[in-house]
């Protein structure tokens, strides 16, 4: 069986072969943590977009779309609290010279533990087989139970600490759990301190006379401050959203893992604007709306978790992530957080301007609570891909690599290949691809043998084949492949166009969230 760090090998070497992924700058020996996307992972990248901003936009008759600039005036982040607050806590090894997250050490060490569970699990389920009840048994098994008191300890130390800016504890946790640097072994650490994150940039046609800016950390300040714009052009009620996707910039130190942690990254942010004391019930019910999004693409029940803040931000009265369980373990995929009424009161005080709503039916004015909702569209991409590859073994004794995008996802939707390049099967594949372009991402394969183009395709994860042969020209019928499951049935040619949309269509995906 393969581990856990291999697989995440194979998907950052899967991700290049097959144009989803680009190391930057290659040729000049790249950059660290900043990658491009190639011409499958733009289409996949646009997809799951599309997929959020549907859900989330135009499904919703209060939810609203902005795009706002990347550069805001830096009096922008001294409100929202990033010029003095955006900090991550670093720890340097002294014998490898290597910087990292101490917060990060401590959650992989806790990551490990569960690796551990995991264990346990899987040797139970083997000895009892069907009659094994996992739920059962990770909370009575007396080694289970303990490795999870073990973790919650762990996690409930290191959030208060952090929480009182206790840095010295935060070392002293890690010492004490004996937590080594994970390339030398070594655990001879410094002390642990704050780095901002920000990466400051300069406005202006001189020196002298520039203004220092910064390439924002987040989208959702760009939200706040158009919170009355939208609201007064838009005769938006309370409660209502904001949405945005866009590029975000944060000048991370210990950025890892391909593109789960990237110093330039996409987020897909809405902020719900509600009435204060509803954030409760709100809070609910954005948590229940996230995860049925997620649990609609059929990524597995089991690959999702929720993860409740023991350290909150100073403004929040709730907050909770989604996790994923990514080949290196869960990690948080979706922030939901109920930020009250924080942001814009904040922008009020630096701004000097009101940002109210009058509340028609109460007759009053309030600043409105706010419930956000943000997920990393990269760690989205790379939840989808590395979810997606799998090596099958064939009954041939063959084995063959299938990426198992979900099908509303997939860059190409189906590739047209004509048996053999003569006898007219090209040019009857190439009037269908024109005929399928305008309603879907098609390609026209003919080089190598079909099995060969067959094999590509999997591994590019185009959800069909469709198959052009003799029997065509006779009863204009063709082969259409199933990806998933090797299937192949004769059908009309002009039954295609209704067939893929039944498979790839947003409206056929997207009715799961409301079940």
């Amino acid at each position: 069986m393969i581990n856990q760090e291999d697989q995440f090998k194979k998907v950052i070497s899967h991700a290049k072969e097959y144009g989803y992924v680009f190391p930057s700058s290659e040729i000049y020996e790249g950059l660290s943590a900043v990658y491009d996307y190639g011409q499958n992972g733009v289409e996949l990248k646009n997809n799951i977009r599309a997929y959020w901003w549907k859900a989330m936009v135009q499904m919703h008759d209060n939810i609203v779309g902005i795009d706002a600039a990347i550069f805001m005036h830096p009096t922008t982040w001294k409100a929202s609290g990033h010029v003095d607050a955006f900090n991550d806590p670093l720890i340097d090894n002294k014998d490898s010279k290597k910087r990292y997250r101490a917060d990060v050490l401590i959650e992989d060490y806790c990551a490990k533990i569960e690796s551990k569970i995991d264990k346990e699990v899987a040797k139970a389920a083997k000895r009892f087989g069907d009659a094994f009840n996992k739920e059962e048994f990770v909370t009575t098994n007396p080694r289970v139970v303990g490795y999870y008191q073990k973790i919650d300890e762990i996690l409930k130390r290191m959030g208060k600490s952090l929480g009182a800016n206790d840095l010295a504890d935060v070392k002293a946790l890690i010492e004490e759990l004996q937590i080594a640097d994970p390339l030398s072994g070594s655990r001879n650490w410094t002390d642990v301190k704050q780095f901002n994150l920000m990466f400051g940039t300069k406005l202006g046609a001189s020196a002298d006379s520039a203004m220092d800016l910064y390439l924002r950390p987040e989208t959702a300040q760009g939200i706040f401050v158009n919170f009355l714009n939208v609201q007064k052009t838009g005769r938006m009620k309370i409660p209502f959203g904001i949405a945005q996707t866009g590029k975000a910039f944060r000048n991370e130190i210990v950025a890892r893992q391909f593109i789960f942690r990237m110093r330039e990254f996409e987020q897909m942010e809405m902020q719900f604007f509600i009435k204060p004391g509803t954030q409760k019930e709100w809070f609910k019910h954005w948590k229940d709306t996230r995860l049925k999004w997620h649990l609609s693409l059929g990524m597995g029940d089991e690959n999702y978790r929720f993860h409740d803040h023991e350290k909150l931000a100073h403004y929040a009265d709730a907050a909770t992530d989604i996790e994923f369980k990514f080949p290196f373990g869960f990690k948080e995929l979706e922030g939901i957080h109920s930020r009250t009424d924080f942001d814009l009161k904040q922008h009020e005080e630096f701004s000097g301007k009101k940002l109210q709503y009058f509340d028609h039916e109460e007759n009053e004015s309030y600043v409105p609570y706010v419930l956000e909702t943000s997920i990393g569209l990269d760690r989205m991409f790379l939840a989808v891909l590395s979810n997606a590859l799998v090596e099958e073994e064939l009954e041939n004794n063959t084995t063959r690599t299938v990426l198992k995008l979900p099908a509303v996802l997939a860059p190409t939707k189906a590739a047209i290949l004509p048996l053999v390049k003569k006898d007219g099967l090209p040019e009857i594949a190439k009037k269908i691809v024109e005929d399928l372009k305008w309603d879907f991402n098609v390609v026209y394969d003919e080089k190598d043998a079909v099995g060969r183009r067959y094999r590509r395709q999997d591994a590019n994860g185009t959800p069909f084949c469709i198959t052009v042969d003799h029997d065509t020209l006779d009863d204009q019928t063709v082969t259409i492949r199933y990806r998933d499951t090797m299937e192949q049935k004769r059908v009309k040619i002009d039954e295609l166009s209704q067939l893929i949309k039944a498979e790839v269509d947003e409206k056929v995906w997207l009715e799961k969230c409301s079940v």
